[in-house]
């Protein structure tokens, strides 16, 4: 293959494809290292990271169909992926597949996917379009807020019912574009105020109606099956029909009661405790790669809590090395929004960028033990299905906005002065 043709695929900021590089790379061998639960129930040794290898070349495949797209078409698809998002969240609360006690998934032709990841990506392509059809001389019109909370209302709280994190970093994505795309400031803090009402009542609702199972004996367990209590609830109980879990992990995180490592249930308390072993016991450089213990004990060791095997396996440096990533994919990606002359892409691609950034650092803010205990992977590094491709999909209309998007004029003395600096 020449040089000519490597050109035409890999087209687009060459900064971003390294960052993706790297992070496939990183993918590949930490998930190999850390599916051994996986290889003992399936019997393959190789069987969980060839999986994993041909999501990611499926996604490698989307990421560069979608680069090959001018930016100005995703436009045109917006009524129509909100349309998709609606209904087929609506498909996965009617008749999904249950994960953990949330029914996340449907099939369609065989194939499962999670509404919950399109949907994401929806709600920033519509947020992006509204706040720059929207823009004057002196910021988004004020009419903004109220179209973007209006698409939010049909989106959020379906996502919301399922998988409460993702809508809260959703919600905290968008919140920034806003910002970005210069919403009144006052607008924007009636707004923070009102949602932080919100939360505090859902909050509130979650401790009253959920029940931490855990904290429970077997007496109050026994007594509620006798009683019927879980045989019908009411309406509200349906609707936060997740309330026990939230609650369990809310009061995990904030029991902050010091204890010795012998009184740790690894029954109960199995992720945080294995997660916080394999930290501890990376002795800062790492045991090196394949050589992690905590792997067999930690469950989603390959997924939710892969970042705490990085460390264990690749020390600090490497957990260090991670994190500079997503980092220079939101500063890259802040740089091209900056190139833009054209307002819809540059809040696109900086929707994008944040989403998978706030999503990364929610994932390691988890694994060290700074964050309730969700079910958020690691963009690009986790091992996944929809999600993996998906994201895949979000850096291929990144770079579609790198090569296609109309750049800014620079006049001929700052070119030089760029220049002269470079």
């Amino acid at each position: 293959m020449n040089n000519k043709t490597l050109s035409n695929i890999f087209k687009g900021d060459k900064v971003i494809w390294m960052v993706f590089f790297f992070l496939c790379m990183i993918s590949i061998v930490e998930v190999y290292s850390a599916s051994s639960s996986l290889t003992y129930q399936g019997g393959n040794y190789w069987s969980p990271v060839l999986k994993h290898v041909g999501i990611l070349f499926v996604g490698l495949f989307f990421m560069v169909v979608t680069l090959n797209i001018q930016c100005k078409y995703f436009k045109i698809i917006t009524p129509f992926v909100l349309f998709i998002s609606f209904f087929t969240l609506i498909w996965v609360l009617v008749a999904g597949q249950s994960t953990n006690g949330a029914q996340r998934w449907v099939s369609f032709i065989g194939i499962q996917f999670q509404p919950s990841e399109i949907a994401k990506g929806t709600m920033i392509l519509a947020v992006a379009q509204i706040l720059s059809a929207l823009q004057t001389e002196h910021g988004a019109d004020k009419r903004a807020i109220k179209y973007i909370l209006i698409v939010c209302a049909f989106i959020v709280p379906l996502i919301m019912l399922e998988n409460l994190s993702t809508a809260m970093l959703l919600c905290v994505t968008i919140l920034l574009m806003m910002i970005l795309g210069r919403i009144p400031l006052s607008q924007v803090g009636k707004l923070v105020g009102v949602t932080m009402l919100i939360i505090v009542t859902v909050l509130g609702l979650i401790m009253i109606i959920g029940e931490d199972k855990e904290k429970q004996n077997p007496n109050q367990q026994m007594t509620e099956q006798i009683n019927g209590k879980k045989d019908s609830p009411s309406t509200i109980a349906k609707i936060f029909h997740r309330a026990d879990t939230w609650k369990s992990r809310i009061d995990g995180f904030l029991d902050d009661k010091d204890i010795t490592p012998e009184q740790v249930d690894l029954d109960k308390d199995g992720q945080k405790a294995h997660a916080n072993i394999a930290i501890a016991s990376s002795n800062v450089v790492g045991k090196g790669p394949g050589n992690s213990v905590e792997r067999d004990f930690l469950s989603q060791a390959f997924s939710d809590f892969i970042y705490a095997i990085i460390i264990e396996e690749l020390g600090i440096e490497g957990a260090v090395f991670v994190a500079l990533l997503y980092i220079i994919l939101l500063f890259r990606t802040g740089k091209i929004a900056n190139q833009c002359e054209n307002n819809f892409p540059a809040l696109l691609a900086m929707g994008l960028a944040l989403l998978l950034v706030i999503q990364a650092l929610f994932n390691m803010l988890v694994a060290v033990g700074l964050a309730p205990v969700t079910g958020q992977p690691l963009p690009l590094i986790s091992k996944g299905g929809t999600s993996t491709i998906i994201n895949c999909v979000y850096i291929g209309v990144i770079l579609s906005i790198s090569r296609s998007a109309k750049k800014k004029q620079i006049s001929p003395e700052k070119k030089e002065q760029n220049e002269l600096i470079s």
